[in-house]
């Protein structure tokens, strides 16, 4: 039924979904996952690096993260060349608005006008929507810090934290749970970062070559933005795996010990004494007599016992063998 009505982005279905629209909100989850972080004194963007190239030249590269304008920062999660193509109006944008009032664009605006034009993609006949999402961090003088987030729809938000790209579902409840609003820093946002990123990437082990961290931060009045080295990423995620390996140890069930004041009674057994009998709930001493053993008092029949009569101590081997030679086997008879 849907492909009656997916062939052009302008139709409509009877249930008034735009299914090439779809189509492209449903390529973001495929992507390498992006994630934001308001802290109170900064942002943190993380993102999961696919192409790892060891030929790759990193200095003059970045897959995920784009500087935007002198207070702003994007990561996209997505089709790399639709990012470039929106990076591009992004920065022109930015640089159109600081040539004309000679200040920085507020982030919200900058954002807004983005959006138009996404959207404009999924109005006209002939163009289809860009298969990429953002989420852009920025700071400006009547807000603050700020992360948004936008969709091929041309749809955008504020969020305090959030994740797009694959496995975003799980990334988003984990910070549901663990973000606290007005006491996270920045340090305690990168470690959280972290945290996510290594439960939600499909990669067996985090590294540094597969993960992408980028910091925005205010000192004296200007903005500072900072794409953190391998080594500083290396030491993050050590310092990840030092704490997880210290609460499993924690976790783990403590061995069994005696309580203090406690002295449990000890048997000692001499030579040709016969086995200690220890004490139990289901019986307090050893048979008393030899009545009391299963085999004792048997009536014979024709001078033959039908069982072995036992003393109090067990028989020797020897004597065992010898009152079965005795038993007169013919006599038994069915």
């Amino acid at each position: 039924m849907a492909r009656r009505y997916d062939t052009r982005t302008t139709i409509f279905s009877p249930e008034g979904r735009l299914y090439q629209v779809e189509y492209a909100m449903e390529a973001i989850g495929h992507a390498g996952t992006c994630l934001g972080i308001l802290a109170s004194d900064g942002i943190v963007l993380a993102a999961e690096r696919r192409n790892t190239n060891k030929l790759l030249d990193e200095v003059f590269f970045s897959e995920k993260i784009y500087q935007l304008n002198a207070d702003m920062v994007c990561s996209v999660a997505g089709i790399t060349s639709d990012a470039n193509v929106l990076t591009n109006e992004l920065r022109l944008i930015s640089q159109r608005y600081l040539l004309q009032y000679g200040e920085s664009i507020p982030c919200e605006q900058l954002v807004s006008w983005l959006c138009d034009v996404k959207q404009a993609y999924t109005q006209y006949g002939g163009k289809r929507p860009f298969g990429v999402s953002l989420l852009y961090a920025g700071w400006d003088h009547q807000y603050g810090f700020q992360l948004y987030q936008s969709d091929p729809s041309g749809n955008y938000g504020g969020w305090k934290a959030t994740c797009i790209g694959n496995n975003s579902a799980a990334a988003v409840s984990m910070l549901k749970q663990e973000y606290k609003e007005g006491e996270t820093k920045i340090d305690d946002a990168l470690a959280l970062a972290i945290r996510v990123m290594s439960k939600t990437m499909d990669a067996t082990k985090l590294t540094p070559d597969k993960l992408e961290l980028a910091t925005l931060t205010r000192h004296d009045n200007k903005t500072y933005i900072k794409v953190l080295p391998v080594a500083q990423v290396k030491a993050l995620i050590a310092d990840h795996e030092k704490k997880e390996a210290a609460e499993a140890a924690k976790s783990k069930p403590s061995p069994a010990y005696t309580p203090k004041g406690v002295e449990y009674p000890t048997y000692t057994e001499s030579p040709g004494s016969k086995p200690a009998v220890y004490p139990s709930a289901a019986y307090s001493e050893a048979p008393a007599s030899e009545s009391e053993y299963p085999y004792n008092n048997i009536p014979e029949k024709n001078g033959v016992s039908k069982g072995i009569s036992f003393n109090s101590d067990f028989p020797k081997f020897d004597d065992f063998v010898q009152h079965v030679e005795n038993i007169k086997f013919d006599q038994f008879k069915i």
